[in-house]
């Protein structure tokens, strides 16, 4: 199970490659209620990668910040491969980022379904390459645990994702 420190430390590395390549990230947030922009920016000097996050709590805050579309959130919901996908290019697009992360997910205690338990959260992932082309990866988990829980790992993992990507892919 990640902890305090891990994060510290993925948010470290993470913000030493965006330094080294003169790269930029933003995230876009709902279950994680802003904490991957708060473990970014617990960071000394973090302004000079990441310029904003946005935390889309609410379907209505996704849509109207972010441009994720009202018919994707009605047919596939808010916690949804399609969703997070939405979410990561508008953030992308609204920061002006070179990659972005986007997380949607059920940290419950209450809130799941036999479909969608809770614990479910999906990650999008989308990467700006030279030629202003965007790869974007999407991904989920079931994390265990409870409500802090499921916040800490996915915030862990979409760091950990996050750093992974761009370091097999731009390095």
């Amino acid at each position: 199970m990640i902890d305090e420190k891990q994060l510290e430390i993925l948010s470290i590395q993470l913000g030493e490659y965006l330094l080294k390549q003169g790269k930029t990230v933003t995230a876009a947030e709902s279950c994680t209620g802003g904490w991957i922009a708060k473990v970014l920016t617990d960071i000394s000097g973090s302004s000079a990668y990441f310029y904003r996050g946005f935390v889309t709590y609410s379907n209505e805050a996704k849509h109207q910040m972010i441009g994720v579309k009202e018919s994707s959130l009605n047919t596939f919901g808010a916690v949804s491969q399609q969703v997070v996908q939405e979410m990561a290019l508008g953030a992308l697009s609204e920061a002006n980022a070179d990659f972005s992360m986007s997380v949607s997910g059920i940290a419950g205690p209450g809130g799941g379904s036999d479909e969608k338990p809770v614990g479910t959260v999906w990650f999008g992932f989308a990467l700006k390459r030279a030629d202003n082309s965007v790869d974007v990866v999407t991904s989920h988990q079931i994390f265990g645990g409870d409500r802090n829980q499921v916040r800490l790992q996915s915030t862990g993992y979409a760091l950990q994702m996050l750093l992974q990507l761009i370091t097999e892919k731009f390095s």
